[in-house]
């Protein structure tokens, strides 16, 4: 774990501040609203309308903060453990090997196991 002061990346991750966002999203909310309010009015000689500017500016404060966490999370690295050889990634070129069966005494080729064919289903 690295220092809290230092800001220097933990495992790999940087530390993501809150302000940063906040700040985006109040400056886009603030923009959003006073134009609202402005264009909404329809002339000079009209009463402002601070309900429509008020409501467009939560929404754009809200629609750019989950836009913003949203791509704080896309760009958080996988940890380093999920990217060995699990067995997710197989390749068609390499397939694993046929397991050996061993058949109980008594059995024979004619009948067919699990995920198998009779050799008669074959034609």
């Amino acid at each position: 774990m690295a220092n809290r002061q230092s800001g220097k990346p933990t495992q790999g991750r940087f530390r993501h501040g809150i302000k940063a966002p906040l700040v985006f999203s109040a400056v886009l909310a603030v923009v959003a609203g006073v134009a609202t309010s402005i264009f909404a009015t329809g002339g000079g000689s009209k009463e402002l309308r601070v309900d429509l500017g008020l409501t467009a500016a939560g929404i754009a404060f809200i629609v750019s903060l989950v836009i913003c966490a949203m791509l704080m999370m896309a760009e958080t690295p996988n940890a380093e453990h999920l990217s060995q050889g699990s067995g997710v990634n197989r390749s068609s070129a390499t397939p694993d090997p046929k397991p050996s069966v061993k058949r109980p005494p008594g059995e024979t080729d004619d009948e067919p196991r699990f995920g198998e064919r009779l050799p008669t289903q074959d034609s």
